[in-house]
Order: C-alpha cells, then sequence, then structure tokens
C-alpha cells in the first residue's frame, strides 16, 4: 500500500525532527519513523471501516423508522437498498478485515458517533443517494459505483471529518491521500468472488520497501555533515538563512540517494524529491533544489564518480 514517495516524506519528517549529531543515539527517531509508517495502516483500516459504520448507521435508521408511533406504509416497508449492498456486505463478512480492526484497536467511530451521522446525513441529502435509491434492486456493479462515490464525492473531502483526523493523529493528515487512494483503488478492483483478505492489502508492497525507509533514514543521519558539506560548497552565494531548513533535509536525503543507492535512477531521485519540494517547502524550493543536485550529478559524471549501477541509472 505504501509507495516510496510516502516513504520518503516519512524519513523527511524524522529526519526534519532529529536534533543528534551522527555519533548520537537515534534508535527513538528510527523507532518514531517505523511507527508513522506503521499508523499509516491504522488510519487506512479506520477510514475503510467507516463505510461499515454507514452501513450500520443505514440499518438503524430504517429499525427507527419501522417503530414509528404512526409508521407509513413506507416506513413499514422501507427500502433496504443500502443496507444490503453487496460490497459492503463483504467487508462486513470479511474476517481478516475484522481482526484487523480487533488487532488496531480500531474503536474510534463507537466514541466519536458524531463523525458517522455527520457522514450519513450528508449522504441522505445528496443526489447520489436519491438516484440510487430510486430502485430497490441492484447488482454488484451498480452497488460498487455508488460506494465510489460515496467514499470520493462525501467522505473523502469532508472537512470535519479531515479536521477530526487532523486532531487525532498529527501525521495522518499527510497519510490521508495516499490511504484515499489506496480505498479507492480497492473498491474499483473489487469482485463478488474477492477473497477474504481482499480488504487487508500489506502494508509494504515488499521487505525491500521497508528496508529502504530504515536504510536511507540511517544513511541521511550517519552522513549528514558530508551532505550539509556538498550542500554549503555549492550555495557560497546563498545566504543560509535563506535556505529553508526543509530543503536542506530534502538536498541531503537526495544527496544520500544519489551516492549512497546504487540501484535508484538519478532521475527517479531528483523528481522524487522535486514533487516532495513542491508540496511541503516554498514555492521556488524544486526550482533551487533541481539546480543543486543537476549541477552535482554533472560533477560525478564528470570525474566518473556516479555511484550507480545497471542500465538507464544515469
Amino acid at each position: 500500500m505504501l509507495n516510496r514517495r510516502h516513504i520518503r516524506i516519512k524519513v523527511m519528517q524524522t529526519v526534519y525532527a532529529f536534533k543528534g549529531g551522527e555519533s548520537g543515539a537515534f534508535d527513538k527517531e528510527q523507532k518514531f519513523l517505523l511507527q508513522s509508517l506503521d499508523k499509516t495502516y491504522n488510519l487506512y483500516l479506520l477510514m475503510l471501516s467507516l463505510l461499515i459504520e454507514v452501513q450500520k448507521k443505514a440499518q438503524d435508521h430504517l429499525n427507527k423508522s419501522m417503530q414509528k408511533h404512526l409508521a407509513t406504509e413506507a416506513d413499514k416497508n422501507p427500502n433496504r437498498k443500502l443496507v444490503n449492498n453487496e460490497v459492503l456486505q463483504l467487508l462486513m463478512a470479511s474476517e481478516p478485515l475484522q481482526e484487523a480492526l480487533e488487532d488496531y484497536k480500531i474503536t474510534h467511530w463507537h466514541f466519536d458517533d458524531e463523525y458517522v451521522d455527520i457522514v450519513f446525513k450528508e449522504l441522505l441529502a445528496s443526489p447520489l443517494y436519491a438516484d440510487y435509491m430510486k430502485t430497490r434492486v441492484s447488482d454488484f456493479k451498480e452497488d460498487k459505483l455508488f460506494l465510489i462515490d460515496l467514499y470520493r464525492d462525501i467522505i473523502a473531502p469532508n472537512e470535519k471529518l479531515y479536521d477530526y483526523l487532523e486532531d487525532t493523529h498529527m501525521t495522518w493528515v499527510d497519510d490521508l491521500p495516499l490511504v484515499n487512494t489506496a480505498i479507492l483503488k480497492l473498491l474499483r478492483k473489487v469482485k463478488p468472488n474477492a477473497p477474504s483478505r481482499f480488504f487487508t492489502p500489506e502494508l509494504y508492497k515488499d521487505d525491500d520497501d521497508k528496508d529502504f525507509a530504515v536504510s536511507l533514514f540511517r544513511k541521511t543521519i550517519l552522513n549528514q555533515t558530508a551532505f550539509k558539506k556538498i550542500v554549503e560548497d555549492r550555495t557560497k552565494n546563498w545566504d543560509s538563512d535563506r535556505i529553508a531548513d526543509i530543503d536542506y533535509v530534502l538536498l541531503i536525503m537526495a544527496i544520500c540517494e544519489i551516492n549512497k543507492f546504487p540501484s535508484i535512477p538519478v532521475k527517479v531521485t531528483i523528481n522524487e524529491y522535486l514533487e516532495i519540494a513542491k508540496e511541503y517547502s516554498t514555492p521556488k524550493s524544486s526550482i533551487f533544489i533541481n539546480g543543486i543536485l543537476d549541477k552535482l550529478v554533472k560533477e560525478l559524471q564528470e570525474s566518473d564518480t556516479l555511484n550507480k549501477t545497471g542500465r538507464g541509472l544515469m
């Protein structure tokens, strides 16, 4: 589920917060990095479980309508299309998902039920719901498309939900775009015969990605003096106070990749850090960072000291 860019962002945040030197211990910071990455999965489970809570809210809404003292015929014989949504039924029937929710202690909506109410009420008032409930029966494809629209148009952009997540865990705001994308991809791919583990993907694509996170952090910290010297030698005409702190971090991480990760293409490294700079630093940071890295790479190529192996890695 995690991609390399998100891993780089997590490492950037950890390096930025690190106040020690190369000779000091940084086990605490490394542990924080891995926990921060793991928390992304907590958020994934939390957001996916919100769909289940919406189904429960819909069922409760029907039960209350049927129990009205002066119930109408429509109240007595309600449209059960939403509560019977086939994709929601798959979610609720997934034992691995239910086990993961229990293992990761995803009980937020039980204690903060008002946010489920906010989403459900917005759904009830939406044209999406009105169109979906025009009929009483549907097929798997219609149910799936409805859930995709519900998540994309109502849940993902909900500002109150965003504020709640920001208050609950400080790194979740950075994780939310990745998690939203992952959930939408799963919903688009789900099929009626989806295996029970379909909704519980692995956090890391493979062990290499987890190793990359730890290695990038450690190598950046252990060589930060040398990497900062490389930056300083190429910014002598710059007032150091004018260089954003986050730009320093992105530069030494990029230099670390260029020098210490032979299998990662130079273009990939530079493009990744330019995109991160556009999102996390100043408007002109990507231009500044690109200039420094481009100059460095040309110098390494000219001196035949660019440490890259394999074809197409320059």
